[in-house]
């Protein structure tokens, strides 16, 4: 049996992984929970959603058959008792899959796959479970029964790309209060496991960033190649009491979210990777953001280094005109949220006003050439001057402190040479976790 849940917190607390977590205990009564738990980022534009768009799913194998109606409510109630139902934006779901033909399967896929890249609606998902007789329960607007469908077909059918998390959980009584984590053991296992871990600490802004500042049950998450080098640096952390804590594997990380398009197609709530040439020059607006504009074939797009992306904002200002670049982001208001960005090819040569007496000769009109204002000397064109660039083509990306859930860190390698804007990046690109396999949860 396939079970998917989703949209169980709020902004205020609680969270579904947590919410997992709880059930994979119970369930043992009824079975042994096959493989991972996946926890499943959907597209991170949704207005809907509370915080990461997190949907779950665990894989139970039943020690009886008869069981199975026990599970299923066993879960209802367990949702029943821990969403947070009083949220306007909750809207829980619940999907269990025990039967899959090929059809449903194909269909799932498809599915599953637009969850994380495009926006889909309630009837959509109902539709799809009516169809194939999947067992299901909805609450309120029944919105979270898009992203436990999305969840249960990745269980059912696979992830064509992965990443793990250990999530440690707090106890209950320290929810809402300031987290206790020993920083100096973080740098030291963040040390001790990259690049088979990452997003653990932010070497250009010096802090920690795997622990959350909301009130919710989690305490901090390690994320890693594999199994093995997220405990690893995990038995290393020194921090206040564990309630739990499960290893997810994930979709986090992957770049799932990114479709592959021309500017001339981009939607709003939608995730890219565009080719284009710098066709507006960067200009730093009020907050610290810097925005820049790319064309191709006629179309343009504004693109954004928001402030958080912080140090590199100093990359995108040395962007010039006729810069040859490919752009990865998320869109709204027409803008590209950019979480990296590979410079393809800089341009090296611009037309200038000619020289003269140590300065530039000032423009006498349209059409008219330009003359010195020392000597008087006239010259009717502009020269092709070599410019000086202080950046190099290659990939630059955001800190991790600005990192999205599911942007590819360049540490998990990509097909065309990397450059970090992270002065401190440390070791090479190695997409294969060096530390092993291992097995599930604790």
């Amino acid at each position: 049996m396939i079970i998917g849940l989703d949209d169980t917190d709020s902004k205020e607390g609680m969270c579904t992984t947590y919410l997992a977590a709880v059930l994979i205990g119970k369930l043992e009564k009824y079975g042994t929970i096959k493989e991972y738990p996946l926890l499943i980022r959907l597209n991170p534009n949704i207005i809907y959603k509370t915080r990461g768009n997190a949907a779950l799913a665990i894989q139970l194998l039943l020690r009886d058959r008869k069981d199975a109606e026990k599970a299923k409510k066993l879960v209802i109630e367990t949702v029943e008792e821990m969403a947070v139902f009083s949220a306007e934006n909750t809207n829980p779901g619940i999907v269990f899959i025990e039967e899959a033909p090929e059809k449903m399967r194909n269909e799932l896929a498809r599915f599953s796959m637009r969850a994380v890249k495009d926006v889909l609606e309630i009837h959509e998902a109902k539709e799809l479970l009516l169809r194939h007789g999947i067992s299901h329960r909805g609450f309120k607007n029944e919105r979270g029964l898009i992203g436990a469908l999305a969840a249960a077909g990745f269980a059912l059918c696979g992830l064509p790309d992965y990443s793990y998390e250990l999530i440690a959980y707090r106890e209950k009584n320290r929810w809402g209060t300031l987290r206790e984590i020993d920083e100096g053991s973080v740098w030291a296992a963040d040390a001790a496991t990259h690049p088979d871990t990452w997003d653990t600490v932010d070497y250009e802004n010096k802090r920690i960033v795997f622990a959350p500042h909301s009130p919710d049950p989690i305490l901090f998450g390690i994320r890693g190649n594999c199994e093995t080098a997220v405990r690893d640096a995990f038995s290393m952390i020194k921090s206040e009491p564990v309630e739990r804590y499960v290893v997810y594997k994930t979709n986090q990380n992957t770049d799932m979210h990114l479709i592959n398009a021309k500017i001339s197609e981009v939607q709003n709530d939608r995730s890219y990777i565009l080719d284009g040439k710098v066709s507006g020059l960067p200009k730093t607006i009020e907050g610290g953001h810097v925005i820049f504009s790319i064309s191709e074939n006629g179309a343009a797009l504004e693109c954004a280094a928001f402030e958080p992306t912080k140090g590199f904002r100093n990359v995108v200002r040395q962007l010039r005109i006729g810069d040859d670049v490919t752009v990865y982001g998320s869109v709204k208001d027409r803008t590209l949220n950019v979480e990296k960005i590979y410079i393809k090819a800089l341009n090296l040569h611009e037309y200038r006003n000619p020289m003269c007496c140590g300065k530039r000769m000032k423009s006498m009109g349209k059409g008219q050439g330009y003359r010195c204002e020392k000597c008087g000397a006239v010259n009717k064109e502009k020269v092709i001057e070599t410019l000086k660039r202080n950046i190099s083509p290659g990939f630059y990306e955001v800190p991790p402190s600005a990192r999205r859930h599911l942007a590819k860190p360049l540490v998990r390698g990509h097909t065309i040479g990397a450059v970090s804007s992270c002065a401190h990046l440390h070791g090479e690109a190695q997409p294969a976790c060096q530390h092993g396999q291992g097995k599930i949860l604790s």
